[in-house]
């Protein structure tokens, strides 16, 4: 008995000694990840090239060739523009964190002029299960300011995307008004609904990993408004106008696609699996949607065309941009099969049958592939994704209810605030160029500039 009390007595110390040797691991402090800043970089100047030149050849394309260079000035004015808003206020009231009633809805001022944020700073925001949200406790691996010139690119290239709808017809005098006062009062309490962790839609579990509901069907509808409440083009015959140049149009699309990967993968804020699912499923979506697109030509009208192809392509990215973080390789065939097939009826029949100017489709392809995407995001959203999250595949036909209310509430939102934007800056300048300026055509009339010259 004596022994083995003498014995546990020694294999007691031991064991407390071997315990107390043991190192003690500091806490990490949070800090950047050099990797994944450095994809972040790359990513913010892809989105960029999207706006220039991408969408600016694209847009620019289409166009007759008197209009070229206004389509040109109009996206590197919002380039300009918007870039300024963002950093004075905009991304404040988009991300900033407000109290009371008005916190679901709008930020605050806390970051206007970016106040108080160092190049030190890593990014409050952080992707939880794909969502961007704010808290205290944890914080991202990226800096502050690379965060906010990200979220900057998404801001300048949504209103530059309902120039497609008035092309050809616009006062540039009210363009600018109108779309500084669409950003900052449209586009930014749209963005703290879904991506704000104050967010209403965010709280309610709206999915959008890139901007379905922020960028696309934001803009479609705000296109819609426009083109309607602008009237037709004086020469405007209920169909297509052709494109002045058709290699404009399909560099602009080849440009959208590959500034996409930025815009997609770059929305997981980090250089890991999620990103390479979402640049994955992002081509894999374009390239189901063109080739639909292809065939539907090819049926329809004989003849498989560079128009069709380009247009396809961008209605998968459109479309896929919600569901990028959420659905693998199954849901993204679906998505690139579906827009195109709907898109094309509402841009080759139910556009002429209804009788609106949407000159370039601004609507028929980017508002109604954003809805389409938005849907099915909530019927394809797959757990062997992310496992927090599902669709309606896997038995969560919740998720379609909520992404109906996101759609919904944000069709309602901007139609109705773009029409009393409209209806205040027309009030005040003017938004419908005059019927000789666009006889001439837009470039001269109001820029003092062709875009081709005839030298004898």
């Amino acid at each position: 008995m004596k022994k083995n009390i003498i014995l546990g007595t020694i294999l007691s110390a031991l064991s407390f000694s071997t315990l107390s040797a043991q190192p003690v691991v500091p806490k990490i402090a949070p800090t950047i990840n050099s990797g994944d800043t450095a994809w972040m970089i790359v990513a913010t100047a892809l989105v960029l090239f999207m706006s220039i030149p991408g969408l600016a050849l694209f847009y620019g394309g289409l166009v007759r060739r008197k209009n070229v260079l206004n389509i040109f000035m109009q996206v590197f004015a919002i380039v300009a523009i918007i870039s300024i808003e963002w950093v004075v206020c905009g991304y404040s009231l988009s991300f900033g964190s407000s109290k009371g009633i008005l916190a679901p809805f709008i930020g605050n001022f806390d970051w206007a002029f970016l106040n108080n944020i160092k190049i030190t700073d890593l990014s409050p925001y952080f992707i939880s299960h794909s969502q961007i949200g704010l808290d205290g406790n944890q914080t991202g691996t990226i800096p502050h300011i690379v965060f906010i010139m990200f979220q900057g690119m998404f801001a300048v290239i949504t209103p530059a995307l309902i120039i497609g709808a008035f092309a050809e017809r616009i006062n540039f005098k009210g363009f600018l008004i109108f779309t500084i006062l669409w950003s900052l009062l449209i586009y930014n309490p749209v963005a703290h609904w879904v991506w704000s962790s104050d967010g209403w839609l965010f709280k309610l579990g709206a999915l959008d990993f890139a901007g379905g509901t922020v960028v696309h069907i934001n803009a479609g509808i705000a296109a819609l408004v426009t083109a309607i409440m602008l009237g037709k083009r004086r020469d405007y015959k209920g169909h297509a106008i052709p494109p002045h140049n058709i290699t404009y149009v399909v560099m602009g699309a080849a440009m959208l696609w590959v500034g996409w990967f930025g815009f997609n993968a770059g929305s997981g804020l980090a250089a890991d699996g999620l990103a390479g699912n979402a640049l994955m499923v992002t081509h894999i979506a374009a390239a189901a949607a063109a080739l639909t697109w292809i065939l539907l030509d090819w049926i329809i009208d004989k003849r498989p065309t560079v128009v069709g192809i380009s247009t396809g392509a961008v209605g998968g990215l459109v479309a896929i941009t919600p569901a990028a973080g959420f659905v693998g390789i199954p849901g993204a065939l679906v998505i690139g099969v579906m827009v195109s097939l709907i898109c094309f009826g509402m841009v080759a029949y139910i556009k002429p049958k209804l009788g609106y100017d949407d000159s370039l489709d601004a609507f028929g392809v980017h508002g109604v592939g954003g809805i389409i995407g938005a849907i099915l995001t909530g019927v394809f959203a797959s757990p062997f994704i992310q496992s927090a999250y599902s669709g309606a595949i896997y038995g969560n036909f919740h998720q379609v209810v909520v992404q109906l209310i996101a759609v919904g509430s944000t069709i309602i939102y901007s139609g109705i605030g773009t029409y009393i934007l409209f209806k205040a800056t027309d009030k005040l300048v003017g938004m419908r160029a005059l019927d000789k300026h666009e006889a001439i055509g837009l470039d001269e009339t109001q820029h003092g500039e062709t875009a081709y010259n005839n030298f004898d």
